[in-house]
C-alpha cells in the first residue's frame, strides 16, 4: 500500500481510466450488440437470409482468429508469470526484514511519529476487537476472500516494482545485510503480544504510554469469568482448591473481606461460574449479591476439558471416572472448607473482637444458591455431612430448579435413559465423557453459534429444533452456546458416570446415590447392597430451604421440584416453594429482575449477627426501664 491506497484500488482506478479512454469503441460495440439482439428478438425475414449467412461466416472466422490470439497470449503470459513468481518469494523474505532493519538502524527507540503510524496500522483491528469480539464462519469467509484479493494485487504490484527497479532492490538487499542484526529479533511474534502506544485526552502529559495488547487468534471470544468481573469494575480473587481425590478446582471470588455474610453459588451440568455473571451488572445474581454487601464465592465443579489434576499424567479415562457422588461428597466439601478457612482468617484479622460478638464458632453466615445439578449435589452434601456428624457450615439453601427426580420427562430423555442404562457396560469403555474433543471443533462450534446470532432465520430454526429436543423448553439454547465458557481453549464436559447417574434416578424414580452395578460394589461403598436413598434422609436437613421451579421448564418440570417440597415438608424441614414463568436456563442466563428480587429476599432472611441485635434489644429495654 502507498499513501493509504491499496494496490487493488489503484488497479481498479487505472482500469476505469482505460475504459473511459476507449469509450467510442465500446459504444460501437453496444450498437452492434443491440442490432444482434434485435435480430434475435424478432423472426427473420426472407430478405435477410444472405446477410445472416455472411454474418455467420464472419463470426466463425472471428472466433477462430480469437482462439489463436488466446494461444499466443497464453504462451507469452506464462513465461511472464514464471518470471514474476521467481522474485516473489525472494521479495517476501527480504522486504519485511529490510524494512525492520532500516527502521531500527535509524532510531532504536520508537519516536512519536513511529508510534502514531503503529496506531494507524492497528486502528481498525482494535476497533473491531472492542466492538465485536467474535466473528462467525460466514464473516470469516468474506474477510478471507477480501484479504486474498488484496494480497494478490499487492504482491503483483510489489513484484512488478521490484523487476522494474533493480537498483532499488539491490540497494535494499545491501542495507539489509549491512544493518545491525541485533534489532531484527524484535516483533518476531508479529501482532500477537504487541504493544500499542496510546494517549488520553485531558492529561497533563500527552506523551503516549505503552499498553500491551494480546490478540486472541482466530477471533473467538475466550474471556473468562475473571475478565467479565474485572471489566465491570468489581474486585476478583481466584482460589485453587484440591479435593481429597486430587482434582484441582477453581473457586472464584468477588471479595468483601470484612463482610460477615457470604454466599456460595454453584452451577449445574455443562455450565461454569460464567453463568452467574453472564448478564452483566444488572441481571447477574453474583453482582446483585455483592451489591447487597455479600462476600461472593463462585464454585466450579470438576469436569473441564483441560483436566486439572495433581497427577499431570492422569489419563482421560481415569479423570472422567466420577459421578454426582463426587460432586456432592468431594467437590463441594473441599470448596466450602476453603471458604471457611479463608473467611475465618480474614475476619479475625480485620475484626479482632469479633469472637465476642457471636455465640457461634462460625464467625460468618454462609448461604448457597444452586442451579439444576448443583442443587442435587448440594442436598447430597448437606445430608451426607449430617450423617457423618460433620458441620456443613450453611445457613440457608436457595435451590433453582434442582435435579434429583426426573420421572416426569419427555420421550427424548426417556430414550436417552434407556440407552445409557442398557448399554452402560459398552458405552463406559468407549465414551468416558461427553464434550467437544479438539480445539478446532470447539472453535467451530463457537463460530457457528456466532453465525446463528447474525442470521436470525437460521438461529430461530435451530432454537426451535433444540426446544423440541428438550420437550418444548424455551430457553435460549443458541445464545448459551455462544457464551465465552464454550470457547476453543476450554469448556465444561459431562462424564459418562454423571449421565448414567441421572439415568438411574429417572429409571428408579428415586433421588439416590450412584449404583455401581453390583451388590458387592455397593456394599463396599455404602455398607448396603443398594445405594443410599437421599429422599429418605430429608429429615437430616436442619436449615431453611427455598425451592424455585419454572413453569416453562421442560428439563426439570415443576412436578419434580414439588416432589422435593412434599418430601421435605413431610420430614419437617423448613421449606418454601415458589414458581416463576421461566424456562430451565432462564434462572442463570437471562435477566430476570423478579427472580433476583426473590433470591435476595431469601438471603436477607439470614441474620449475620444475631447476638449483636439481642444485645441492642437488652440495652433498649434497660433504658426504657
Amino acid at each position: 500500500m502507498e499513501n493509504g491506497v491499496s494496490s487493488f484500488n489503484q488497479f481498479i482506478h487505472e482500469l476505469s481510466v482505460d475504459s473511459d479512454n476507449s469509450s467510442p469503441e465500446y459504444s460501437s460495440g453496444e450498437e452492434d450488440s443491440d442490432r444482434y439482439s434485435d435480430s434475435f428478438k424478432y423472426p427473420p425475414s426472407p430478405a435477410s437470409q444472405s446477410s445472416r449467412t455472411s454474418e455467420a461466416g464472419f463470426t466463425k472466422y472471428s472466433r477462430h482468429q480469437m482462439d489463436w490470439i488466446q494461444y499466443i497470449l497464453l504462451s507469452v503470459l506464462l513465461p511472464v508469470k514464471l518470471l514474476l513468481w521467481i522474485p516473489l518469494h525472494l521479495f517476501q523474505l527480504v522486504y519485511y526484514g529490510a524494512s525492520k532493519a532500516m527502521s531500527i538502524s535509524r532510531n532504536k527507540r520508537p519516536s512519536h511519529l513511529h508510534a502514531h503510524k503503529r496506531v494507524l496500522c492497528l486502528k481498525d483491528h482494535i476497533i473491531h476487537r472492542t466492538t465485536d469480539r467474535r466473528r462467525g464462519l460466514v464473516e470469516d469467509l468474506h474477510l478471507g476472500i477480501e484479504l486474498s484479493i488484496e494480497a494478490v494485487f499487492d504482491v503483483v504490484h510489489k513484484a512488478a516494482h521490484l523487476l522494474l527497479s533493480p537498483t532499488e532492490a539491490f540497494g535494499r538487499l545491501f542495507r539489509l545485510f549491512s544493518s545491525n542484526e541485533s534489532g531484527t529479533k524484535e516483533d518476531r511474534d508479529g501482532v500477537e503480544g504487541g504493544s500499542i502506544y496510546t494517549s488520553t485526552q485531558g492529561e497533563n502529559d500527552p506523551t503516549p504510554t505503552e499498553r500491551n495488547i494480546k490478540y486472541q487468534p482466530l477471533n473467538t471470544d475466550a474471556r473468562t469469568c475473571q475478565d467479565v468481573i474485572t471489566d465491570l469494575g468489581y474486585p476478583y480473587e481466584a482460589i485453587h482448591v484440591i479435593t481429597a481425590d486430587g482434582y484441582i478446582l477453581l473457586l472464584e471470588r468477588i471479595p468483601r473481606r470484612d463482610s460477615r455474610k457470604a454466599v456460595y453459588l454453584q452451577h449445574g451440568v455443562l455450565d461454569s461460574s460464567m453463568g452467574w455473571v453472564s448478564n452483566g451488572v444488572v441481571g447477574s445474581p453474583a453482582f446483585a449479591a455483592y451489591d447487597q454487601g455479600y462476600d461472593v464465592f463462585l464454585g466450579n465443579f470438576r469436569g473441564l476439558v483441560s483436566r486439572e489434576h495433581v497427577n499431570k499424567n492422569i489419563s482421560s479415562r481415569q479423570y472422567w471416572r466420577y459421578s454426582i457422588n463426587e460432586h456432592g461428597t468431594e467437590d463441594i466439601p473441599a470448596m466450602i472448607d476453603k471458604i471457611h478457612q479463608v473467611k475465618t482468617a480474614e475476619l479475625r484479622l480485620t475484626k479482632p473482637d469479633i469472637e465476642e460478638e457471636t455465640d457461634d464458632d462460625q464467625l460468618y453466615k454462609l448461604c448457597a444458591i444452586c442451579h439444576s445439578l448443583g442443587g442435587a449435589a448440594m442436598m447430597m452434601y448437606v445430608i451426607t455431612r449430617r450423617i457423618e456428624g460433620k458441620p456443613h457450615r450453611l445457613s440457608r439453601l436457595v435451590l433453582l430448579s434442582p435435579a434429583g427426580f426426573h420421572g416426569d420427562s419427555n420421550i427424548v430423555f426417556s430414550m436417552a435413559e434407556l440407552l445409557l442404562v442398557l448399554l452402560a457396560p459398552v458405552l463406559s469403555l468407549l465414551v468416558p465423557a461427553f464434550y467437544i474433543p479438539t480445539r478446532f471443533f470447539r472453535m467451530l462450534v463457537n463460530k457457528l453459534a456466532r453465525d446463528l446470532h447474525n442470521l436470525p432465520a437460521v438461529g430461530g430454526l435451530v432454537q426451535t429444533l433444540m426446544s423440541y429436543v428438550v420437550g418444548g423448553d424455551s430457553s435460549n439454547w443458541v445464545g448459551v452456546l455462544g457464551l465465552p465458557h464454550y470457547n476453543m481453549n476450554d469448556m465444561p464436559g459431562v462424564s459418562f458416570r454423571v449421565a448414567l447417574h441421572l439415568a438411574q434416578m429417572k429409571r428408579t424414580g428415586r433421588f439416590r446415590m450412584f449404583d455401581y452395578g453390583s451388590a458387592s460394589a455397593n456394599m463396599e461403598v455404602y455398607g448396603s447392597p443398594m445405594p443410599l436413598d437421599l429422599g429418605e434422609y430429608y429429615g437430616r436437613i436442619d436449615i431453611p430451604v427455598d425451592l424455585v421451579a419454572g413453569q416453562k421448564d421442560k428439563v426439570i418440570r415443576p412436578s419434580m421440584v414439588k416432589r422435593h417440597y412434599k418430601l421435605m415438608k413431610g420430614a419437617g424441614v423448613d421449606v418454601s416453594y415458589n414458581e416463576f414463568e421461566y424456562a430451565h436456563l432462564d434462572f442463570t442466563f437471562s435477566h430476570r429482575e423478579e427472580l433476583l428480587s426473590y433470591v435476595m429476599s431469601c438471603l436477607l432472611l439470614v441474620d449475620p449477627n444475631p447476638k449483636h441485635h439481642v444485645n441492642q434489644r437488652v440495652v433498649r429495654s434497660r433504658r426504657k426501664g
